[in-house]
């Protein structure tokens, strides 16, 4: 590398040994993940009965009135351009196809409808994209529903579904990810409507933002891994992902803290079920965390006899769904030390959804580097496409990851954890991409719910399909639950 490199690199906050241990990634590449199975209700996945999810419910409505610090953390900087891919196609090449007679069909039921009246054609969707700016702005400021007391973007959506199961004694605190093009927009549209909703739901906001950091950037290379580099001799950095959140997600201070991605909202009428479900999951968090807690100061006090251990081993095993095959060869006071590890870790609870084929990842049961066996959210990529089992199991796999976690990251003596210990770096994964016509290799950092949280204890519960409303085109905001 020569002096420039080090200095640019300097400046983004990263080390030289960085760098190489990411060009030596590109060269070895990432081992695919070894699976035992992929998970199913009664195989790591809880479907909670009436009784149950009331009992959870109940639970959290406890935990809620404790004083706890509960933070909802929204990654929302994603740009809204792949959302209108299809309009773009058309300003450049003019032609109907079935998505663009949808779109014109339907254009008076979109909350933006209104500004596009009188508008035909390409009129219509230039105006939208260019003289609207829809397409350049983060999905988290468009108008996505429409109300009486006027339209809501998804931001507003999440301060509305803060206030209905993340507030605590009145407060709510929303902590959203944006990119730094779009920070000041963000700032402005939730202070000029911060006023509205505390008087609505009657709570007290308190809303923070953060961008991801320059040093989570990641260096790209050419086809034979040597650095690419900008016209201008620079090296080309690139976003690591959405795993390089777990930094931004880290220094956040909560107790518990909800995780959802910015554009799977609904309209008011259909929230009751999300409420709902949202106060299972954080129900079965802070019931299982309670336990935890329970046997972690037992195996503190020194108090406890093989009975005990052998409770205390069913609860990891059953309850955390965490193995280890060869449990039963470890003297106790190994065993002791194997069961406070797995006590005492960040722990998560994923809503998953029946698979209706939606891309993306799902819940399996897969190999530790430990040896253990234990609940993880794969990705497609991270999975041996060659492996013709694995690729049943991934294929035949009964749910899907709608990204609906809630976390608790501190332990047992109320310290918080720090998060990029429980990173797995080996489930990073390599993209083709491309830069001004030229081919080049891309490296992802381990993602926010997959590898970051590698080493969390995880419990899934099925919630219903009707929670998960994401908005991937323009055109899924005239299906009938964004209406």
């Amino acid at each position: 590398m020569e002096q420039k490199d080090l200095q640019q690199i300097k400046a983004k906050g990263i080390s030289e040994a960085q760098i190489e241990k990411q060009i030596k990634q590109f060269e070895t590449g990432f081992p695919f993940l070894k699976l035992e199975a992929a998970a199913a209700i009664g195989k790591g996945i809880m479907a909670p009965n009436k009784q149950e999810a009331d009992a959870y419910v109940k639970a959290w409505e406890e935990y809620k009135a404790s004083g706890k610090k509960i933070v909802k953390f929204v990654p929302a900087s994603g740009a809204a351009s792949r959302m209108f891919k299809n309009l773009f196609e058309y300003l450049d090449n003019g032609e109907e196809t079935d998505f663009i007679k949808k779109f014109m069909a339907g254009k008076d039921k979109f909350a933006f409808g209104p500004q596009l009246a009188g508008k035909e054609g390409k009129e219509a969707v230039s105006y939208l994209l260019n003289d609207m700016n829809y397409g350049n702005l983060p999905k988290g400021l468009l108008l996505f529903h429409k109300y009486d007391d006027g339209p809501r973007t998804p931001a507003l959506e999440h301060l509305v579904e803060g206030a209905l199961y993340a507030s605590s004694n009145g407060k709510v605190n929303l902590h959203f990810t944006v990119s730094h093009d779009h920070l000041e927009l963000f700032k402005k549209h939730i202070a000029e409507n911060l006023p509205k909703f505390e008087a609505k739901y009657g709570v007290k906001y308190d809303v923070s933002f953060s961008e991801q950091k320059p040093s989570t950037d990641t260096v790209a290379v050419n086809p034979d891994n040597t650095l690419f580099r900008n016209s201008d001799g620079s090296l080309l950095f690139r976003p690591g992902g959405h795993g390089a959140l777990i930094e931004n997600l880290n220094e956040i201070d909560g107790d518990v803290i909800f995780i959802k991605n910015i554009d799977n909202v609904v309209p008011d009428r259909l929230k009751p079920e999300t409420v709902e479900w949202k106060q299972i999951i954080a129900g079965v968090l802070v019931t299982l965390q309670k336990q935890a807690f329970e046997y972690l100061n037992i195996l503190d006090s020194g108090k406890y006899d093989h009975a005990k251990l052998e409770e205390i081993i069913r609860f990891v095993q059953q309850d955390l769904c965490c193995r280890k095959s060869d449990i039963k060869e470890l003297e106790d006071a190994e065993l002791v030390i194997y069961l406070k590890k797995k006590l005492n870790r960040p722990m998560r609870v994923c809503g998953v959804v029946k698979n209706v084929g939606e891309p993306g990842g799902g819940p399996f049961l897969t190999y530790n580097q430990d040896g253990t066996v234990s609940l993880q959210i794969l990705e497609s990529s991270q999975i041996d496409k060659n492996n013709a089992e694995y690729m049943k199991m991934f294929t035949g796999g009964t749910h899907f990851n709608p990204v609906d976690l809630v976390c608790a990251v501190k332990d047992y003596k109320g310290n918080a954890f720090n998060l990029p210990d429980y990173v797995d770096p080996s489930t990073g994964f390599i993209s083709s991409k491309s830069k001004n016509g030229k081919e080049l290799r891309a490296l992802e950092l381990p993602g926010l719910w997959n590898g970051a949280m590698s080493d969390w204890s995880t419990v899934f519960v099925e919630v219903p399909l009707g929670t998960f409303n994401p908005v991937k085109t323009v055109n899924d905001l005239l299906r009938e639950q964004h209406q």
